[in-house]
């Protein structure tokens, strides 16, 4: 699967059933008389990664594994992102996080969260952004 930082997504944390990348290219243009608009490459646009998944906090990760991701989104810092074959994706931020809870338990936990996390590509050459577990 993935790690972000050094939180890991894995069957006990918050595993994910769809990714979902979308990367994107500027071309910005300027209108011409009689003929198409001329287009120039301005380079990368944003990438995003979008998480989605049903949790089971009975079997999978649940509040727990989420909270350690909105703590991470508080920080606003930036997390390598890593698959586990190796590819690094680059840096990333926690752009939001959203969560519904179901099918409640007499305790009022939830026996079904479904999530959608989505992550921003910041530059790599932002290490001031670099999110830290050391602080």
């Amino acid at each position: 699967m993935l790690a972000l930082g050094f939180f890991v997504f894995t069957l006990s944390t918050v595993p994910y059933q769809q990714l979902e990348r979308h990367l994107a290219w500027r071309h910005a243009s300027t209108s011409r008389v009689g003929v198409r608009p001329a287009r120039q490459f301005l380079g990368p646009d944003d990438e995003t990664l979008t998480l989605s998944g049903v949790l089971a906090p009975e079997i999978t990760g649940g509040d727990e594994s989420l909270d350690n991701l909105r703590s991470m989104a508080d920080e606003g810092k930036a997390w390598p992102l890593v698959g586990l074959t190796g590819e690094l994706y680059g840096l990333f931020v926690v752009q939001s996080l959203n969560t519904t809870h179901d099918h409640f338990l007499p305790d009022g936990s939830a026996r079904r969260i479904e999530f959608t996390l989505t992550l921003a590509r910041v530059d790599d050459d932002q290490i001031d952004l670099l999110g830290s577990y050391l602080q």
